[in-house]
């Protein structure tokens, strides 16, 4: 076994040869990716919960799907962005592993809360369960801005130029892996005891997960893995510098906007993804999680490791660039069939391929914000990138989709004048309990037995009005969707300008 030195290296009589392979034993550094890699799937477990649990919160909470859509997006994205950049900043010159444990702390116990979203009472003022979960999704934010600018710098330094495409690539796997991770164990509990022990049960966890990170990974030098080693007295860049040299660096731009393009659609579709599969296969909210998202997570979280290996192996540079502008452009039409097929199990691999070939990108943006900027710049580098991605993305992606599938219903409804009695949260919750209705049931319900069933709720609905619940729920949440799926090739587009810099302007690159 590889002896370390008291800084923390491998002992070696050829220091150059050993920081060639990176920090620590091969063995420890599998250990932290591996460590680093369950940081940020617990980020997007978290991140997710509310997508997987929307239908029964909607119902119970009375909100629409553009507020939904800023539950979300923007509702998140707002403070986790604005925060984003002074973490990346302190991360710069403090201890990074200290830094990402408190923050997954924070955020798994602002999760936990948001499971207490009710309606209260403050000060005489009554406030409503739809501003208390802002608040705590708010929370959630700002402790998840700190986990993946300082999780990235770690990475460059554990892991050498020629292997860092494939390490951010294991990385980016949390993407997908807390995804699919929030609807194999939410949906099923949402189904069972309703959505807010979900946030409770995936909450706590990331409090022990972030003392077991902070007392077993070790903070390396910075630049270590570089191929002339770490540098003594290396002087900080200010945030203007590292701005300056930032905006000398083309590729890194063009790939910015493709993943703010992919985050735009990708966080819009996966916030809405669970919605439409429940209202177009009549799902409770776990079977559309465990059927239907699990498997086409997964075909996600296989794609991004994939692509960054295959880009660590090929001699280009600007392989992992070429390789996910492929990718985003042709995932268009395998998206495109899973949203219009009638046929379920057509539907769960339409979207397991559509993601397989997609998630990728999640590699290339991590490698390219690491890879084209020297060694002091590179948290800040990637904490601009999030900012630009997720206040643009993340924040507008879901309202968007919301609005979209808003714009659709509204007409319908005006049509066929529903307005005073009908709403999306009206139309969810009587979906709902019929579909459960029919579970308790040994025989699927009859059409009277519905009726009975609608005529019973706590606001009664006539079999018309379920009827067109049914029809335009789906629809106009198709129409979002499809609208989102043929934006994806704009991103490949943006990538495919990053990619023909790319070598110019990373220096690592052999």
């Amino acid at each position: 076994m590889t002896n370390i030195t008291d800084s923390g290296g491998p002992a070696t009589d050829k220091p150059e040869q050993a920081q060639n392979e990176g920090f620590g034993s091969f063995g420890y550094r599998t250990y932290v990716l591996n460590a680093l890699l369950v940081i940020y799937i617990l980020n997007f477990i978290d991140r997710a919960l509310l997508s997987v649990v929307a239908r029964p919160l909607k119902a119970e909470l009375g909100i629409s799907d553009t507020a939904f859509g800023l539950l979300t997006g923007f509702g998140f994205a707002f403070l986790y962005t604005i925060v984003g950049i002074p973490l990346a900043r302190l991360a710069e010159r403090r201890n990074r592993v200290l830094i990402i444990a408190i923050c997954v702390a924070l955020w798994s116990v602002m999760t936990a809360l948001c499971g207490l979203a009710t309606e209260i009472t403050l000060l005489g003022v009554t406030i409503g369960g739809f501003w208390v979960l802002l608040v705590c999704r708010i929370g959630v934010g700002i402790g998840e801005a700190g986990c993946t600018p300082p999780a990235n710098s770690l990475i460059a330094d554990y892991y050498p130029p020629k292997k860092r495409s494939s390490a951010m690539g294991y990385y980016a796997m949390g993407v997908t892996l807390g995804t699919l991770g929030a609807n194999l164990i939410a949906g099923p509990i949402a189904d069972e005891f309703g959505w807010r022990y979900a946030f409770f049960i995936l909450g706590i966890p990331g409090v022990v997960i972030g003392l077991i990170l902070y007392f077993t990974v070790k903070e390396p030098p910075r630049g270590y893995s570089e191929p002339g080693g770490p540098k003594a007295n290396v002087q900080r860049a200010t945030f203007g510098e590292a701005f300056k040299e930032l905006f000398s660096k083309p590729s890194y731009w063009w790939m910015v906007a493709g993943a703010t393009m992919a985050a735009f659609c990708g966080y819009a579709i996966s916030a809405f993804q669970s919605l439409y599969i429940q209202r177009a296969f009549d799902l409770t909210a776990g079977q559309a999680s465990v059927w239907f998202n699990v498997p086409a997570y997964a075909g996600g979280a296989v794609g991004t490791f994939m692509l960054g290996y295959i880009a660590s192996k090929m001699k280009s540079a600007s392989a992992v660039a070429w390789l996910s502008a492929g990718g985003l452009i042709l995932c268009v039409p395998f998206f495109g069939f899973a949203f219009t097929t009638t046929s379920m199990v057509a539907c769960v691999i339409g979207l397991a391929l559509g993601n397989g070939i997609k998630y990728g990108y999640l590699a290339a943006q991590y490698s390219i914000a690491a890879g084209v900027v020297s060694t002091q710049v590179r948290a800040t580098s990637t904490a601009i990138m999030l900012f630009v991605v997720n206040l643009l993305g993340y924040g507008l992606g879901p309202p968007f989709a919301g609005v979209v599938s808003d714009l659709f219903f509204s007409p319908a409804l005006e049509e066929a004048g529903y307005t005073e009695v009908l709403d999306r949260s009206m139309c969810d919750a009587a979906e709902r309990v019929v579909i459960f209705a029919n579970r308790e049931a040994e025989t699927p319900l009859s059409a009277a037995e519905i009726s009975d069933v609608l005529s019973n709720m706590e606001t009664p609905m006539t079999d018309d009005q379920f009827a067109f619940c049914k029809e335009h729920n789906q629809s106009s949440t198709r129409m979002s969707m499809l609208a989102l799926t043929i934006l994806y090739a704009l991103s490949g587009i943006f990538f495919i300008f990053s990619a023909r810099g790319l070598k110019r302007d990373m220096p690592s690159s052999d």
